[in-house]
């Protein structure tokens, strides 16, 4: 019986260091287009994956609760809408599928879908802080859209964040740079890996220069895509921040997740 006990113990601890050695899923928020008529309808998601080639894919992996985070919906005008309690669950099971909600503006401009949420993992000693952003626009016309800056540059304060300092739609399309800044805790943050992973696209292991960069001084990554595609932007920060979650288990490091989902058409929606 001890050596099983041994074994199972070791079995166990083997399990722990895994979990512990392992960054927590990434969320991403996308809209199922990014441009829509004034007065039609659009669907925002809530997705949970990326989790594997180390973070560097476009896959669903299980499902957290939506209630978990926050979950909102941003029109030009700045007021703010709580998409939780209109979200639907599609997924059969409660690790599968991922969370959409129905949305509807008259609003013209520029909208913002984003999540954030801050726990401490069940399999882990860890705290996973996550960030999400994505963007859509409302136009007159699909057939002329005007040019709508919007407040994209604008950081919303989440702890990692990355917020694009080029129009993310208007604007957007394959051969269009993309040029984004990482922040932590509102300063830049520089020399971290930042991932441009499009849909479909399986980065090489390591570093793949074409789909990845390190950010400079002032925490700026730059890509440009070659074809029209979502891409998801990804980037990670960990440190060694201890304390006790709201559940009371306590945590031993921190790991920060910012993920932001572009859609590049192959057709800027402005210019043609």
């Amino acid at each position: 019986m001890k050596g099983i006990e041994m074994r199972l113990s070791c079995a166990a601890a083997i399990v722990l260091c895994c979990a512990t050695a392992l960054p927590a899923h990434d969320v991403w928020v996308q809209t199922n287009t990014n441009v829509i008529r004034k007065g039609d309808v659009i669907y925002a998601d809530m997705m949970l994956g990326n989790h594997g080639n180390d973070h560097r894919d476009f896959k669903l992996a299980a499902k957290m609760r939506v209630s978990t985070g926050r979950f909102t919906w941003t029109s030009p005008d700045g007021k703010v809408r709580d998409l939780v309690p209109s979200s639907i669950d599609m997924g059969y099971t409660p690790k599968e599928g991922f969370w959409s909600t129905r949305v509807v503006s008259d609003q013209e401009g520029m909208h913002l879908v984003a999540f954030e949420s801050s726990a401490v993992v069940p399999y882990a000693p860890k705290r996973a802080v996550k960030s999400a952003k994505t963007w859509f626009v409302v136009s007159p016309s699909l057939d002329r859209v005007p040019i709508m800056e919007g407040a994209f540059a604008k950081p919303l304060g989440h702890a990692l964040e990355l917020v694009p300092l080029t129009n993310p739609i208007t604007p957007m399309a394959a051969g269009t740079e993309i040029e984004v800044k990482l922040l932590f805790n509102g300063k830049p943050l520089a020399n971290e890996k930042v991932s441009f992973i499009p849909r479909g696209v399986e980065l090489d292991k390591g570093f793949d220069k074409r789909y990845e960069c390190m950010t400079d001084a002032d925490g700026i990554a730059n890509f440009t895509p070659t074809d029209g595609n979502y891409y998801l932007i990804v980037a990670h920060k960990k440190t060694d921040e201890k304390g006790v979650g709201k559940n009371g288990k306590p945590y031993e490091f921190t790991q920060y997740g910012a993920t932001m989902t572009l859609f590049v058409p192959q057709i800027c929606p402005c210019c043609g």
